[in-house]
Formats: C-alpha cells, sequence, structure tokens
C-alpha cells in the first residue's frame, strides 16, 4: 500500500485493542477509503454491505439481507421489514462467533444506506449501545465520501451516537511524493515534470491515477481521460457533486465561481458570481465543501478574521471548468492544441502555486525549518493612486523572528531573473516591509519546477531555493 502510514498505524491500534471500537472513515470521493478498510481489515470480516445510492429503505434491506444470508449461509435471503428488525438478525447471527479474534462489521456509504425517515440511525446507535459496545472483540466500521453527511449525523450526532464514534480517519489524496510511487508501482515512467503535471490536473486521487496508461505520456493520457467521448473524467464532475451532496446545485455554482477566481474569492465575491444571499443554505454549502476537501478557507497575511477568502483546491474540478467542460466538442489532438496556448500558461502557474500550498510541510523541511512553528498565508495589495500594488505567493510566517517570501514559478525551462525583475523583487520586498512594518528578517524564497538559470541577480537576490524533485523526493 502507497502511503496511509498513521491510517495503518490507527487500524493497528484498533485491531490490538481490549474494547469494541467504532472507526468512522471519511474523506473524497475516490480517494481509496474502502481500498483502505478492505486491504487492511477484510480478513477479520464478518459482516459488510455497501449502501444503493438512490435506493429507498426496501431497497436497502433487501439488500442487508442478501449480504447477511451471504455471511450465516443461509439459503433463502430474509429481507427484514424494517432496520429494528435487520439488527436484531444481525446480533443473533453476530452471538454465533467466536470470541477469540476481532470481528469487523462494515457498512459503506453508509449515507446511501440511511434513507430519509427510516429509523437507520437510531437503529445503529441502539445496536452500539446496547451490544456492541458491551462486547470486547467488535470493530463497527462506518464508510462514505458524503464527509459533511457522516460529521454531522454520527460523529457529531447529539442523540445516541453523541460521543460514541472511538477513532476517526479522514483520508486525504496523495501527496506529489506518494504519486510518484503509486504511478511507479504501477510500472508507469514519467518524469519529474510529467507527474506534476498529472497531479496538477487529477489531484492525488488513486481512482483517477489508477487509469494512466503504460507508455503514455501526460498529453495522451489527458486527452485519452478527460475528452474522448467515452473519457472517465470527460463526465465526472456532475456524478462526484450529485454523489455527494444534497441539493448540489449550490455547491457547484460556488465551485464554478471559485474556479473563475484562481486567487480566492471572499462571501460578497461568491454571491455576486452566482446571484445568491447570503443564506443558510449557501453557509451550508460552504461549510460542506470545506469539510469534504474541495474549498479552503484562508485568511490574508496579518489578519485575524477581516478579509477572510475562500480558495478552490480540487485539482480536477479547476481543471474541469478551465478546460473540460468548455471542449466538450472532441477533435484528435484536442489536448495537445489547448496546452500549447496561453490559457495552459496561466492554469500552470495557478495549479502550481496551488500545489506548494498543499506541500507546505516539504517546503519547509528542505528549507530546515520543519520544527520551527509558522503560520502560511498570502498577500495581494491593490495599486491605488500612485502607490503601487504587490502580491505574494506565499507567506510563511516563522516564530524564530524570520519571514519567507516565495516566488513560485513554473516555467519549460529554468527561470531567468533579468535587471528588471530583480529590481522589481526587491521593491516588492521593501513594500511589504513597510506595508506589515515588520521588523523580522525577510528571505526571498523561490519555488521552480526547472530551478533558476545562475547568474549574477539570482545569486544575489535569492535566498533560498525550493525544487520540484525536492517535493517528489521527500
Amino acid at each position: 500500500m502507497i502511503g496511509r502510514k498513521q491510517e495503518i498505524k490507527k487500524i493497528d491500534l484498533l485491531l490490538n485493542s481490549t474494547r469494541s471500537e467504532f472507526l468512522a472513515v471519511t474523506g473524497r470521493r475516490r480517494v481509496g477509503k474502502t481500498f483502505l478498510v478492505d486491504t487492511l481489515l477484510q480478513e477479520y470480516y464478518c459482516f459488510s454491505m455497501t449502501g444503493i445510492q438512490n435506493g429507498n429503505t426496501q431497497t436497502q434491506l433487501v439488500n442487508f439481507g442478501i449480504k447477511l444470508s451471504e455471511y450465516n449461509n443461509t439459503p433463502s435471503p430474509q429481507t427484514p421489514n424494517n432496520w429494528q428488525a435487520a439488527f436484531l438478525q444481525l446480533k443473533s447471527y453476530l452471538k454465533t462467533l467466536s470470541k477469540k479474534k476481532k470481528r469487523v462489521i462494515f457498512i459503506d456509504e453508509l449515507p446511501w444506506v440511511a434513507t430519509a425517515r427510516s429509523g437507520f440511525i437510531q437503529m445503529l446507535a441502539h445496536f452500539w449501545n446496547d451490544y456492541l459496545s458491551k462486547e470486547s472483540h467488535f470493530i463497527l466500521v462506518i464508510c462514505g465520501s458524503a464527509t459533511s453527511w457522516i460529521t454531522k449525523k454520527i460523529i457529531n450526532d447529539p442523540g445516541g451516537l453523541h460521543n460514541r464514534v472511538t477513532e476517526i480517519i479522514h483520508l486525504y489524496p496523495f501527496t506529489l511524493s506518494e504519486t510518484n510511487a503509486f504511478l511507479k508501482s504501477k510500472r508507469l515512467r514519467y518524469s519529474y515534470q510529467e507527474v506534476a503535471k498529472i497531479y496538477m490536473a487529477l489531484g492525488g486521487i488513486p481512482f483517477y491515477l489508477e487509469n494512466l496508461r503504460k507508455g503514455e505520456s501526460f498529453a495522451v493520457a489527458i486527452e485519452r481521460i478527460c475528452f474522448s467521448p467515452t473519457g472517465l473524467l470527460r463526465n465526472e464532475y456532475n456524478n462526484l457533486y450529485q454523489a455527494l451532496f444534497s441539493n448540489a446545485e449550490i455547491h457547484q455554482a460556488i465551485v464554478a465561481a471559485l474556479a473563475s477566481y484562481p486567487n480566492g474569492a471572499t462571501h460578497a465575491e461568491i454571491l455576486k458570481k452566482i446571484g445568491m444571499s447570503n443564506t443558510g443554505s449557501y453557509q451550508r454549502a460552504i461549510q460542506e465543501l470545506i469539510i469534504s476537501d474541495f474549498i479552503i478557507e484562508a485568511i490574508p497575511f496579518g489578519k485575524k478574521k477581516r478579509g477572510i477568502f475562500f480558495r478552490l483546491i480540487d485539482e480536477y474540478s479547476i481543471f474541469y471548468h478551465r478546460f473540460i467542460k468548455t471542449n466538450k466538442k472532441y477533435t484528435s489532438g484536442m489536448w495537445q492544441q489547448l496546452s500549447s496556448g496561453q490559457s495552459y500558461k496561466i492554469w500552470a502557474g495557478y495549479a502550481f502555486e496551488s500545489l506548494c500550498h498543499k506541500h507546505i510541510d516539504v517546503i519547509k523541511k528542505t528549507l530546515g525549518i520543519g520544527m520551527v512553528y509558522t503560520e502560511i498565508s498570502s498577500l495581494r495589495i491593490p495599486g491605488i493612486a500612485k502607490k503601487q500594488g504587490f502580491q505574494i505567493d506565499l507567506i510563511i510566517d516563522r516564530k524564530d523572528a524570520s519571514i519567507n517570501l516565495c516566488e513560485i514559478k513554473f516555467h519549460a525551462a529554468p527561470f531567468s531573473i533579468d535587471k528588471k525583475y530583480y529590481n522589481e523583487l526587491i521593491q516588492k520586498r521593501q513594500r511589504f516591509i513597510d506595508y506589515t512594518k515588520t521588523k523580522k528578517q525577510v528571505f526571498l524564497t523561490f519555488i521552480t519546477n526547472l530551478g533558476i538559470a545562475d547568474n549574477a541577480y539570482a545569486s544575489e537576490i535569492v535566498d533560498g531555493e525550493i525544487l520540484l524533485e525536492d517535493m517528489i523526493k521527500d
């Protein structure tokens, strides 16, 4: 298994526990939740079922009866009348099993099982409180891509499940380094530059990465997967959001709005873009998108609450809105043509910046400040009257009285600092010092995909350099 070291440790602790455990596994759709649970716990399964998308209560109960018959070897599946009867049947079967080893009950895509007014949540709570928790050999595992739903209905349930979950695993996409390792494990040979481009378009989503083929370049793979009529990700976007959220139209509208603001947008800007007022449904959608790892809430440098803005960080969603959505009429060679244009260069710059923000721990480690407390932000100051504005892609504000101002560059060749840009950097650093009134030491740090061309200007102005390969080799 690639990565997932902390998750493996957590599950090992559950297997060695002297009490029954209740594990909730959450994470974005396609991120590998079921694979993780199956790989580490399948040998301990005594019952498992997967919810049926858009199935009503009767459909879910029939599915339950069929799965139970597979485990207790009943020739004719019995469909329970309701969830109270279903858990009674399950309890009767579990009591026949030996208590000498851990037994795992796995309910996958639980939000699909718990249909409205079915009573499933109440009966699951009763099943845990009345039976499983009183034994010492069970692990109840629930899983689902609707992270916000599980957080609200299970983890933060004010009723019978309040504080009952004993462990939570929130599965994140692969890092750049894990993505590289995953591709190597599939015997796919990509350069560091190609790995970065793949990550910038698809993110570290195992299911998406699985569809890359041996011998394909980045350009060929992206055209086949994202643009061809049978491409896996050509129509993934709507399926992705509809499967995760109720009334997903609001979520999709927010995502579409943020896709047009690469540097992020405030509530006011989002609401104006989507033509809504600041209602409860909008606020719920924003929070659900944050919990589900699609957007982040960010605060500009030196601010506390004022100036909060939101950024879309899901690579596939950004790529979809930038390229796939507007190029549905497929022609052979489409992506090669698109990737040679200015729109691609602009997207690549922003995508690489987002990649760097996601790998701040590796950047800090490479700079030798891995153990120093830091606050991460960015800063964009618009120009007014005769006063010129400035922007800084990434700011690492350190507790050791230092600040790294990071310039992030994604170019087709080593980035060259000429006299004009050298002077701009000096002015930018001074504007930052004047604007923030900081007394800290300010370093200029460059993060690039192919490095900085060696010249006198670079030697003079650059205090630190991070290369793409530093982030991949970690």
